[in-house]
């Protein structure tokens, strides 16, 4: 169905040139951004994120499927790219509602971190209590 197709950079990167004027950079997205190791990567500059995975979505096997950390984690069932953030339905499959109960608990338990240290160092530097009221009542 789909015949095996040699690519050849050179010849990719020439064909660019002459079609558009300019060569591809085909390592400037790692270079720029890093992700030569994306498990070093996040581990050291990122904090709060869900890499959300549907293992039947074709993009799964380019995903983060493994927690980096605490709270750098992946969470994966067998459903599709994107599912989890359309709104809820009631035709929507258990696997689909537990995975958002899951994502939503991951997110809580961030959230009540961060207003316990916001009241732990609220306590140190006199920030009124209404301040942080306020805050917490945006969440």
């Amino acid at each position: 169905m789909f015949p095996a197709n040699q690519f050849d950079l050179n010849d990719h990167i020439e064909s660019c040139k002459a079609q558009y004027g300019v060569p591809p950079r085909p390592h400037w997205a790692t270079t720029y951004f890093g992700g030569h190791d994306i498990k070093l990567a996040l581990s050291s500059f990122a904090s709060n994120i869900i890499f959300s995975n549907g293992l039947r979505d074709p993009y799964s096997s380019g995903g983060v499927l493994e927690n980096i950390s605490d709270t750098v984690v992946a969470v994966h069932t067998n459903g599709s790219h994107c599912l989890d953030i359309v709104g809820a339905n009631t035709t929507d499959p258990n696997w689909l509602v537990n995975q958002r109960k899951v994502e939503a608990k991951i997110i809580k338990g961030w959230l009540d971190k961060y207003y316990a240290e916001l009241r732990a160092y609220s306590n140190n530097k006199s920030i009124p209590l209404q301040t942080i009221k306020t805050v917490e009542g945006i969440h």
